[in-house]
């Protein structure tokens, strides 16, 4: 059973380094393909280190590495030595791709397609290494270090640094070039949330109606998913009533919707993101 243990353990870091690897390998590819030869930057440290490359002369792939490492630093101190270690790998491999990539010719010169896929290939490289427990930019740990010493989240000091850079950017490249980095900075943007929760996204819905038995059979016979009764009780006439919970997928969010009008179009239905679903019974069962 110990060996079971160890084989599978072995198993899942190989899995893990594979998917940094191809994560940051990712990035270099849309950095040195797609924006650094059109002078479109990005967020962060990636922003700051194009631009002060393309200011200084000092090769991309060292300025990615330098820069990072103090805040990896603060992150082994603060948040853990696993996720420094994943973080630094990660971002080793992209400097290293980075410059093995640097002299290559571009894939093409207009800057809206290079700015779109520029951002793709950045947000698909960036989601696989938070997927596996890591970051690519330090500019992160220290938005998740001062938010919890202030009322300002994770993403609104992400927001005002980025602004800030991608703002610096028009300076050093042009305004017409920093509107191309708005673009490839939003676009990665969507593409992390993709890639993290995933294109089949879950939602948790609740159900109040006065037809439970009948919403929930529906629920289960024409999609498939099962569900949960609990005991509810009115806030305001204090009656008993049974509310459903179920989990379906965003595509299935829809058809839950018509289900629910259907039966009961006085039922109340509230929607929510779920960011992750395990155990249970949620693989979909066959509708026949």
């Amino acid at each position: 059973m110990m060996v079971k243990h160890k084989k599978l353990k072995r198993r899942r870091l190989l899995l893990k380094v594979l998917f940094m690897t191809l994560g940051g390998i990712t990035m270099g590819v849309g950095l040195e393909f797609f924006l650094i030869p059109n002078s479109i930057s990005d967020g962060g440290v990636v922003g700051i280190s194009i631009m002060l490359s393309h200011l200084l002369g000092i090769p991309l792939g060292a300025l990615l590495f330098t820069i990072n490492l103090p805040f990896f630093y603060i992150g082994y101190k603060q948040i853990g030595k696993t996720f420094a270690l994943s973080s630094l790998y990660s971002v080793a491999i992209f400097s290293i791709t980075a410059t093995l990539f640097h002299h290559y010719k571009e894939f093409t010169a207009d800057p809206l397609l290079a700015s779109v896929f520029g951002g793709i290939l950045l947000g698909i490289g960036i989601g696989i290494v938070i997927r596996e427990g890591g970051s690519t930019d330090g500019a992160e740990i220290m938005a998740i270090l001062f938010s919890k010493k202030s009322a300002f989240s994770v993403g609104e000091f992400i927001m005002f640094i980025n602004f800030f850079i991608l703002g610096s950017a028009g300076f050093v490249f042009g305004w017409d070039k920093a509107m191309y980095s708005l673009i490839t900075y939003f676009i990665a943007f969507k593409v992390i949330d993709i890639v993290i929760v995933g294109l089949d996204e879950s939602k948790s819905a609740m159900i109040i109606s006065d037809l439970p038995e009948e919403i929930g059979a529906a629920i289960r016979d024409r999609l498939g998913r099962g569900v949960t009764y609990l005991n509810g009780t009115g806030g305001y006439t204090h009656e008993q009533k049974k509310v459903i919970y179920c989990v379906v997928t965003r595509l299935e969010e829809a058809k839950l919707q018509s289900i629910v009008d259907d039966i009961d179009e006085n039922a109340f239905l509230a929607i929510a993101n779920v960011a992750e679903v395990r155990g249970g019974r949620f693989k979909k069962k066959d509708i026949h």
